[in-house]
């Protein structure tokens, strides 16, 4: 069986994403293209991992759908290593995504992304509050588990408006 393009998998993502919208009321394929773009730099694997980070969550599609239709085998992995399984807290997949370089800078895109400010000026005041604090709880276990330029690196790309907080973790 061949291996999917990184449009294929853009194809199969759309799909799968199709008529879903996020929390801002955005199409859901967006947020997972920008994710995508964050981690550009770091491989066309990673990019294919940043467009299917949410479909084992967020759609029927199942980790046996992907390889059969051809996600390499390490695509799929890391995919799997940053899904939340029910009965895994989130804190405790947070601590099982930096045990792979891969999945940690795929969830520090996706982190970024949700914390951009364009995305959160459309929330709720509570929902705002909420996730702000959950979000910045994240990058804590996140941003010392990478390298800080391959954080920096995301964060140009994806929320450079998060820029300054590396700064000041690194003083």
């Amino acid at each position: 069986m061949p291996t999917l393009s990184l449009a294929d998998v853009d194809a199969l993502v759309a799909e799968a994403h199709a008529g879903q919208f996020d929390k801002v009321g955005v199409p859901y394929i967006e947020h997972v293209r920008a994710v995508a773009a964050g981690v550009a730099p770091f491989g066309v694997g990673l990019r294919m991992a940043g467009l299917l980070h949410d479909v084992l969550e967020d759609t029927p599609v199942t980790a046996d759908d992907l390889l059969r239709a051809g996600v390499p085998f390490s695509v799929v992995a890391t995919v799997r290593r940053v899904t939340r399984v029910p009965g895994v807290g989130y804190p405790e997949m947070l601590r099982q995504v930096v045990t792979d370089q891969a999945a940690t800078l795929l969830k520090i895109a996706d982190n970024a992304h949700n914390s951009h400010p364009a995305r959160a000026a459309a929330l709720t005041e509570a929902d705002r509050e909420r996730l702000s604090e959950r979000y910045r709880s994240a990058r804590a276990v996140l941003w010392p588990a990478a390298a800080a330029e391959d954080v920096r690196t995301v964060l140009e790309l994806v929320n450079p408006s998060l820029l300054p907080d590396l700064a000041a973790r690194a003083r």
